[in-house]
This record gives structure tokens, C-alpha cells and sequence, in this order.
């Protein structure tokens, strides 16, 4: 079976930066592998592209530019808290919370959780950058297709990957 929409596709890969004698980002290896339902718009659509068609026990590696993964830096996304909402109801603010290159979640106005990293902070603002922490990064990816197979019914009802047993990943 090949890489389709909606097959469940168990992988091994890496993520590099900038090419593959890159900074390692991030590995899943044989032990761990990565699972996941294929074409169910989770994944980065170019990334989706490179591997569309591949089969059990074939490699792949390919580079994505900022622009087809994560997208450049943008100022747009530093943004300015008051830092009274990051203090407790005794009025402290928990030891540890601010700390520079420390990722907080936030909530927008819809909602949505938005991960940012603190930059700095005075006694009435907290400076964060929501930019998504691979923003503006050249990504390699390289690894093997371990097997390709049809989903069961509930898997595509749910339209994702589920762990043996029914547990949801």
C-alpha cells in the first residue's frame, strides 16, 4: 500500500536545521515511531507532498524552506502583556514563570491556545514572541516509511491515528 489520504502511516525520521549535518531538532526512532493518519490537514502540507506515494520500507529526505514549513519570523508576533495577568490570586507571580527563553501557553481572544516564549519583563509588561519556535528555519527531514495500512472505522470517523487498545493519540 502506498501513502495516501487517510492511511495510517508509521515512520522513523529526523529533523534537522539547515541540512543534514544540522542541529538535530528533533528523532523518532524505530522505539518510538511517529504514527499518524495521512491527508487529515494535521501535518504541513509540503511536508505531506514529499512523502505522498512512498511505501513500507522506502527512505526519504528533503529540505523545507521557512516559507513551506513554519513560515518566517514576524514582528507581528512580539507581543506585550500587562504582567498582572500572570500573577496569582495572592497578587505573586509563581517562581520560575518568567524567565527568559521560558515557553508559556496563552489564550487568545478566540480561544485558541497560543504558545510564546518570554523575552522580558519590567514591573508592568512582559514582553513574549509568538512566533512558532521553528519560524524562519531551513527544516531536513530524513527516515524510512516502517509500514503503510488501510484505517479501521473508528479512525476514520475520528479522522486520526488511534493506539491499539482504542487509546487516542
Amino acid at each position: 500500500m502506498t501513502i495516501d489520504d487517510h492511511a495510517i502511516v508509521t515512520m522513523t525520521y529526523e529533523v534537522r536545521d539547515g541540512g543534514p549535518s544540522g542541529t538535530l531538532l528533533e528523532r523518532m526512532d524505530v522505539n518510538y515511531p511517529f504514527k499518524f493518519m495521512f491527508g487529515t490537514g494535521r501535518m504541513l502540507p509540503a511536508w505531506e507532498r514529499r512523502i505522498f506515494g512512498l511505501k513500507s520500507g522506502m527512505g526519504f529526505s528533503f529540505l523545507l524552506a521557512p516559507e513551506d514549513a513554519y513560515g518566517q519570523t514576524s514582528p507581528d508576533h512580539i507581543l506585550e502583556a500587562p504582567i498582572s495577568i500572570f500573577r496569582n490570586e495572592r497578587e505573586q507571580i509563581e517562581p520560575g514563570l518568567l524567565e527568559r527563553g521560558q515557553y508559556l501557553t496563552l489564550t487568545d481572544s478566540n480561544g485558541k491556545a497560543v504558545n510564546a516564549k518570554v523575552i522580558d519583563w519590567d514591573d508592568k509588561f512582559v514582553t513574549l514572541d509568538a512566533n512558532h519556535a521553528l519560524a524562519g528555519k531551513t527544516l531536513f527531514f530524513s527516515g524510512a516509511i516502517l509500514s503503510v495500512r488501510p484505517p479501521t472505522v473508528d479512525e476514520l470517523v475520528r479522522k486520526q491515528y488511534i493506539e491499539e487498545g482504542g487509546v487516542r493519540s
